[in-house]
C-alpha cells in the first residue's frame, strides 16, 4: 500500500490563495469530482485524493484550473497516506478551510441480483477493504485535518446516505453509513468548542458508476449533491449546518 501520497499536479507560478481551501478523498469520480469542478468553478483551491495514478491525472487534465488544484495519489484508510496528504494539501495552499470526506463505496456483492443480502450469499473476502474506506477512513481525515481546521475555524464534511439513516436489511454497505452518522454527531459533540463546524450530507439515489447496469430512473446527479456541499461550505462564520439529507424526488425511501 502506498503510504505517502504522490503529488501528480502541482501547478507552477500559482498566485497566493485567495479563496477557501477544501480537500476532497475520492475526488477523481462522482460526487467527488462533482464538488471539485463546482468549487474551482467559485475560485477555490481544491486538492483531490485518488487511488489510481492514471484516473488522477486523467481528471486534472480535465478539470483545468492547474494554479488552483492539487492531485494526491493516496488510499482513504492508511493514516500514513491521509496525513500526508492532509500536510501537502496545507504545504501548497498554506491552510485548509475544509476537508470533504468522500472517498468509499459498497462492494461488488452488494449488486447481485439474484441475493437480496451479503450475509447470506455476500463475499466476507470483500468486506474489510469497503468497511475500511467508509468508516475509517473518515475518521482518518478528521484526525489529520483537526489542527489545521481549529486554525481556519473550517468544517468536516461526511459523506453519509440514505441507507445509514434508513437503514436496509442484509446491507453491510448500510451499515458502514450508519456508521458515519454516528461519527459526524461524535465528532460535533468534540470540536464545536474549538469553532470546528461539521456537516454530515446523506445523499440518496445518484447516478454514478456505484451502479451496476444503470442507476434507476428517478436518480440525481452527483452535480446535486456537490451543491448541498457547496451550501455548507458557505454557511457564515458561526453557524453550523449539521445534517443534509437529499433526494431525488421520486424516492420513496
Amino acid at each position: 500500500m502506498n503510504t505517502s501520497p504522490h503529488d501528480t499536479r502541482t501547478g507552477s507560478g500559482a498566485s497566493p490563495a485567495t479563496g477557501k481551501t477544501v480537500l476532497i478523498t475520492g475526488g477523481t469520480s462522482g460526487i467527488g469530482a462533482a464538488t471539485a469542478r463546482l468549487l474551482l468553478g467559485r475560485g477555490h483551491q481544491v486538492a483531490v485524493t485518488g487511488r489510481d495514478p492514471g484516473r488522477l491525472e486523467s481528471f486534472l487534465d480535465e478539470v483545468g484550473h492547474a494554479d488552483r488544484v492539487l492531485g494526491l495519489v493516496a488510499e482513504a484508510a492508511d493514516w500514513d497516506a491521509t496525513n500526508a496528504a492532509v500536510a501537502a494539501t496545507v504545504d501548497r495552499f498554506g491552510a485548509l478551510d475544509a476537508a470533504v470526506a468522500n472517498a468509499g463505496y459498497a462492494s461488488a456483492d452488494h449488486f447481485r441480483a439474484d441475493s437480496d443480502s451479503v450475509f447470506d450469499d455476500g463475499d466476507p473476502e470483500l468486506w474489510a477493504p469497503m468497511v475500511l474506506a467508509n468508516v475509517l477512513g473518515p475518521a482518518l481525515l478528521a484526525k489529520a485535518a483537526l489542527p489545521h481546521l481549529e486554525r481556519s475555524h473550517g468544517r468536516v464534511v461526511l459523506l453519509g446516505s440514505v441507507v445509514g439513516v434508513k437503514n436496509s436489511p442484509g446491507n453491510l454497505y448500510s451499515a458502514t453509513k450508519w456508521a458515519v452518522v454516528g461519527l459526524a454527531e461524535n465528532l460535533r459533540l468534540h470540536v464545536t468548542t474549538r469553532g470546528i463546524g461539521v456537516t454530515l450530507v446523506n445523499p440518496g439515489l445518484i447516478d454514478t458508476a456505484f451502479w451496476e447496469g444503470g442507476a434507476p430512473p428517478v436518480a440525481m446527479g452527483p452535480e446535486a449533491v456537490a451543491e448541498a456541499i457547496g451550501f455548507a461550505l458557505d454557511q457564515p462564520a458561526g453557524v453550523d449546518l449539521n445534517t443534509v439529507t437529499i433526494r431525488p424526488v421520486g424516492q420513496t425511501i
